[in-house]
């Protein structure tokens, strides 16, 4: 199983030199890879017409290319993972794009996680609709492929039309790995057919589990090797005493998990605080 940190996107702030030393010290410490949150905007709670939701526009959030494009240029290992973004909120060919130009930069070190969002406020600024998110994500998947795989593509779909053009320099990775988050029966479905991971919202184990089989069988129903579909379970660093770090990932393990990231979030650390935090998760499980 590979282990992963979250990028504490809220918490670590805006100095270059914390985002170096911290991806610098994961991939010092071992750590397989990272893994960034994404939202483009936040929105004001107090706007006409009310808005609720996890962010707002005091939540900080580096861009995930581009903070991985400077990540990448200083280190050498450590793979670098949208989880998620959110697709159906971007243009297809300029994601497509980007990805390349990241895996190119990196040397073939990312893996595209991705999901449909929530947020009606990110998805009107940037001019797409938010009404046929899930459809429009299958079709972008599809595009995606072809764009990562072929130096010119011919495309007609319901949402993208592509004539004889390609990106260049394409990607290492032919084509770069795209998992999915999400849980709803629509998101499961959309998955088995297309992705090649699974990345849930944290949860325990028990609740997980009927969802899990779900989506077992609709792999199966679309002729997938399940053995072959990766899994990557978020756990929450200030969730259990370090001692039990182990026996918790053990757990995982078992259950299935091909990838298990610790999420630092959420208990009051700021800034270059994470980097002590990752360190005391790294060796309480190599005692």
């Amino acid at each position: 199983m590979k282990i992963g940190v979250v990028f504490p996107q809220t918490e670590i702030g805006d100095d270059p030199s914390v985002l170096r030393d911290y991806i610098q010290t994961a991939e010092g410490l071992g750590y397989d890879y990272v893994l960034c949150y994404d939202h483009v905007l936040g929105a004001n709670p107090e706007r006409e017409g009310g808005w609720q939701g996890p962010y707002t526009y005091q939540d900080m959030f580096h861009e995930p290319f581009v903070t991985y494009a400077y990540m990448a240029a200083i280190t050498q290992r450590i793979q670098f993972v949208t989880g998620i973004l959110i697709l159906p909120q971007r243009q297809t060919a300029l994601v497509a794009k980007q990805a390349a130009q990241l895996d190119r930069l990196s040397g073939g070190r990312l893996r595209l996680g991705i999901g449909i969002g929530w947020n009606r406020v990110e998805y009107e600024a940037l001019n797409e609709d938010f009404s046929n998110r899930g459809q429009r994500s299958e079709e972008q998947v599809i595009v995606l492929r072809e764009l990562w795989t072929k130096p010119l593509v011919n495309f007609k779909g319901k949402y993208h039309t592509i004539s004889d053009a390609g990106i260049n320099p394409m990607p290492i990775q032919q084509p770069i790995p795209i998992w999915f988050g999400g849980s709803a029966d629509a998101a499961l479905r959309r998955m088995a057919r297309l992705g090649d991971g699974w990345m849930p919202n944290s949860a325990p184990i028990e609740r997980l589990k009927p969802t899990y089989e779900k989506l077992k069988q609709y792999l199966t129903e679309a002729g997938r090797d399940f053995s072959q579909f990766g899994l990557d379970i978020r756990i929450h660093y200030h969730q259990h005493p370090l001692a039990d770090f182990p026996r918790v990932i053990d757990h995982w393990r078992q259950f299935g998990a091909t990838h298990l990231c610790v999420n630092t979030m959420g208990g009051g650390a700021q800034g270059s605080a994470h980097i002590q935090l990752i360190k005391q998760f790294w060796n309480a499980l190599h005692r």
